[in-house]
């Protein structure tokens, strides 16, 4: 591979800012082409951003004319099968927006695509890369509060988007639940094993579908993980990140979301009632940059280096599965095991 990737940017929306902002930045990189349908977005995007690449609204021409090393998927879900399985063919590797799909069938299928071509297929997943839940992670990590038994993750956000998301069935759930599910599996380094999801749609709620749900799901290492969440909250919001709650076998552990991490064990560990306890302040000091622009490096640093990526999609399907499992739950007020949605 040539130390300067040749970069075919597809989709020119707003998202594509913080793609371009960092790929720029990067001297390793050379922007070749920009892909989208209504060119004018594409023209100004190359204006905004004093490129001097062609601009295209045929992706297909686009890649035969630029013939990229790797393409990124900045387009709706609904198209992501068909953008990604046409560039792997084409030779090159894809980095993308989440979801990784719409459908687990064109997941399933865009992974086998990328590990048949061998081929990787990244997804952002940028709130990994913040620095406080970095620290959090390294207290369940290290096992600064004992063996984990549970976490648990609540979201409640007063979310007025306007458009698609008033009117889907789950807003909540397929739209923005893959973050926290996405978080749940790095936070606790475990993978799912099933779930029981209730979904609803309380009084005062401005969307058609369910803005509210509240999910429990088994984890390996017989860790729990609950899920309670709302995009119709009216006060008592949390970030856009949860707030989190640990629990282990010698303490506890907390994250707001906003401010660095702590974790409290009980101080005097003879008394079965312990009035005090020693809280602890987790503020790593790492030095990487966070956000989009985090995954956006990790995934170009990982492919130099011939190694997976953070959020390579052989992974980022358990956090897809996830999703589907808890939608399929809802449907059918049933437990659900990933393993009737996919075999992990």
């Amino acid at each position: 591979m040539n130390n300067k990737l040749r970069v075919l940017q597809v989709g020119c929306g707003g998202i594509s800012n913080n793609w371009l902002t960092t790929l720029k930045g990067r001297e390793d990189i050379e922007i070749v082409g920009l892909v989208d349908l209504d060119e004018n977005n594409a023209i100004n995007k190359r204006n905004d951003f004093n490129l001097t690449c062609d601009t295209y609204t045929d992706f297909e021409k686009a890649i035969a004319d630029t013939t990229p090393d790797v393409v990124i998927d900045n387009t709706i879900p609904e198209i992501h099968h068909r953008i990604v399985t046409t560039s792997l063919k084409a030779d090159c590797h894809v980095f993308g927006e989440k979801p990784l799909a719409d459908t687990m069938e064109n997941a399933i299928d865009m992974v086998k695509t990328a590990d048949k071509l061998n081929k990787s297929y990244s997804v952002m997943q940028n709130r990994r890369f913040l620095k406080d839940i970095r620290s959090f992670q390294s207290i369940i990590e290290k096992q600064m509060i004992g063996e984990l038994g549970f976490i648990g993750a609540s979201f409640y956000i007063e979310a007025h988007f306007g458009g698609f998301r008033d009117i889907m069935d789950s807003p909540l759930i397929l739209d923005m639940a893959i973050h926290t599910f996405d978080q749940a599996r790095f936070i606790s380094g475990c993978d799912p094993i099933s779930v029981y999801c209730h979904e609803f749609n309380p009084s005062g709620s401005w969307y058609k579908g369910n803005a509210s749900a509240v999910c429990i799901f088994e984890m390996t290492d017989n860790v729990v993980f609950s899920y309670n969440g709302s995009w119709c909250a009216k006060g008592n919001l949390t970030s856009w990140e949860c707030d989190w709650r640990a629990m282990g076998s010698d303490g506890a552990a907390r994250w707001d979301g906003k401010s660095a991490p702590w974790y409290e064990k009980p101080s005097d560990t003879q008394n079965m009632f312990p009035a005090e306890y020693e809280r602890n302040i987790i503020d790593n000091d790492d030095n990487y940059e966070e956000g989009h622009a985090g995954c956006i490096n990790d995934m170009i640093d990982s492919l130099k280096k011939g190694i997976p990526s953070q959020t390579d999609c052989k992974d980022n399907i358990k956090s897809l599965a996830m999703v589907m499992a808890a939608i399929k739950s809802s449907k059918e007020q049933r437990k659900v095991y990933i393993n009737e949605i996919i075999d992990i």
